[in-house]
């Protein structure tokens, strides 16, 4: 979890878990995709790679290739949006276009990926499809979860989420971390 600027300072947040008041919303960032997550410590050590913005994971007949994204979820009833930080999976081709311009502050590119992590609010059964987009400035790419892929995340993600269930998610990400 990290703490990103707030657009606005007319509200602040109280923490439930520390009781102070923050002038923004904590970022619900995931250090990993859950593929990753899931493997045991020789796994981690033996068959993967992680840094703060890439992953890899080898396994004896397939490459799993991730990358850290950001997601932007409209809060209907709140002039703000709650991020998340996530991983989404990426083919080979895509994974090594953006790791050969990663450094590059004017690459613009879309790529389609896997959102790779299992977000705690929803029940999921199989991969949700996003497009990645990299943005000017090294900034991390943004996903967009496909619209017509039906799954309470992306009608969420669509439709929005009221202020109330943002700050559910807030406390639960920090009880747990």
């Amino acid at each position: 979890m990290f703490w990103r600027k707030k657009k606005n300072k007319k509200d602040n947040y109280i923490c439930s878990e520390c009781g102070e008041i923050h002038e923004v919303w904590p970022a619900l960032a995931y250090n990993s995709p859950s593929s990753y997550f899931n493997l045991d410590e020789k796994e981690k050590n033996t068959i993967a790679t992680l840094n703060s913005d890439f992953c890899t994971i080898d396994y004896p007949d397939q490459t799993d290739r991730f990358i850290r994204v950001v997601l932007k979820q409209r809060i209907i009833d709140y002039d703000d949006t709650l991020e998340y930080g996530l991983w989404v999976s990426l083919s080979e081709k895509s994974f090594i276009n953006y790791s050969d311009n990663y450094k590059n502050s004017n690459h613009e590119e879309k790529y389609f990926g896997w959102l790779a992590n299992l977000l705690p609010d929803y029940n999921f059964k199989e991969n949700i499809p996003t497009t990645v987009v990299t943005k000017l400035g090294n900034e991390r790419p943004e996903i967009f979860p496909h619209e017509d892929f039906d799954h309470p995340f992306v009608k969420d993600y669509y439709n929005g989420i009221t202020k109330e269930e943002a700050e559910k998610r807030i406390h639960r990400m920090l009880k747990n971390s």
